[in-house]
């Protein structure tokens, strides 16, 4: 062990290995368990990609450019701690304590934020050659400058009074996050979820919001001079609101439908209908051919929902649960399924006849960032498919036809398995 200019300890890759296995042995319950206590330690490139160090208290720490892409840190500590340029992409960082702590120009893409912590801390600062014999407490604030967010999921998180200047949320979840007095000048949130996010006096100037779901946010006093709105989406008008019920009338017609097969009800007909306004009223519903053509459903709750045969093609389905879904020979293409949760979701082949069946399609759908594990995707059509950051584990996908998909950063995909 040595200390360094910053004051902190260095460990070697060694000494870092046993305090990590036994963290990881104190998590799971085993023997020889230990919890790690990695006060004022200086980690600078350090290899914990992958590891566990759920509850660990790693205050003030330096992980200048260590590779931790995937690691779990959930409920860590890790105030006042220094994370620039550190990979954690695909970290587990829930309700972590990241207050005063910097991450300026980390990549986070893909990284699970949930009730993190970024609010103003008190630092304690090591005189430089003394060390913690001589500590100068700075009071700082969250510091995300230039920092990666892609994909990311930051719901409820605090990130009051942070300094976020020019970074990437690009397709990121936010929300219910409280960002109050935060600086996004010139950030990237172009197509993010901000659904209920505080931004009083949050400074959106520059900052490109395009596409961005705004449902609840009120911008009456963030500062937004020269932001991007283009296509940003807000709440349902007092109209989609009002028609709510007749809406739930028409997937309970569908219902009925299945039921006696085909004797009464009919097919619901939701084209270019906000349906956001139902929320979980269609969940467990038997809506096979339904249409919802360019419907907006951002949200919406359809697990174990029925759609087979339904009609889906330019329809905004960010954020959407089909969990457990039916949806076999369902048409999609060119959907929005950001951030959607496919899970266990059937998308095979609808058989019409002894002879005839359907193909599910994707065709130049956005499935960006979504949950498919589990999902039965054999025989789709994903041809032209925007499929990054998808989470694939344990799906399946033989005979499904994938030209042309766009396969950046997601896990578990086997163009093999697609043969």
């Amino acid at each position: 062990m040595t200390v360094t200019l910053s004051g902190r300890r260095k460990l070697s890759p060694g000494e870092i290995e046993l305090i990590v296995s036994a963290h990881e042995k104190f998590v799971s319950g085993r023997p020889g368990g230990k919890r790690a206590i990695l006060k004022f330690v200086d980690l600078s490139g350090a290899d914990l990609a992958g590891r566990n160090l759920t509850d660990a208290d790693v205050s003030a720490s330096i992980f200048d450019g260590a590779r931790m892409a995937g690691i779990n840190l959930e409920r860590a500590v890790l105030f006042g701690c220094d994370l620039r340029k550190a990979d954690l992409r695909g970290a587990r960082l829930m309700r972590a304590d990241l207050r005063g702590a910097c991450l300026r120009g980390a990549n986070l893409s893909q990284a699970d934020l949930t009730q993190a912590d970024f609010r103003v801390g008190q630092v304690a600062i090591p005189h430089p050659s003394k060390g913690l014999a001589s500590v100068v407490h700075q009071t700082r604030e969250g510091q995300l400058d230039n920092a990666i967010f892609v994909g990311a999921t930051l719901d409820g998180s605090q990130l009051n009074d942070a300094s976020v200047f020019a970074s990437d949320f690009t397709d990121c979840s936010l929300k219910g996050a409280k960002m109050s007095g935060a600086n996004l000048k010139d950030a990237n949130l172009s197509g993010a979820m901000l659904d209920g996010a505080e931004v009083a006096n949050t400074n959106f100037e520059g900052a490109n919001l395009s596409e961005a779901v705004m449902t609840g946010v009120d911008v009456g006093s963030a500062r937004t001079r020269g932001a991007n709105m283009k296509g940003t989406v807000s709440a349902p008008s007092p109209e989609a609101i009002a028609r709510a019920e007749e809406l739930v009338a028409r997937a309970q017609a569908n219902h009925l439908w299945c039921r006696t097969g085909g004797r009464e009800g009919k097919p619901a007909m939701f084209d270019g209908e906000d349906l956001r306004p139902l929320t979980n009223q269609l969940r467990g519903l038997r809506l096979s051919a339904m249409s919802a053509k360019g419907a907006i459903m951002m949200g919406l709750d359809l697990t174990g929902t029925h759609l087979q045969g339904a009609q889906f093609d330019g329809a905004d389905l960010r954020g959407i649960c089909l969990k457990d879904a039916d949806a076999r020979g369902a048409r999609m293409s060119g959907v929005n399924l950001t951030k959607a949760d496919l899970r266990g979701a059937i998308f095979t082949p609808l058989p019409l006849s002894a002879t005839r069946m359907t193909a599910a399609s994707f065709e130049h759908a956005r499935v960006r960032y979504a949950q498919a594990q589990g999902a039965d995707m054999s025989g789709a059509i994903l041809d032209g498919a925007d499929l990054r950051g998808c989470d694939f584990t344990d799906s399946r996908l033989s005979g499904a036809s994938v030209r042309d998909v766009q396969l950046h950063a997601t896990l578990g995909f086997d163009l093999a398995r697609a043969a």
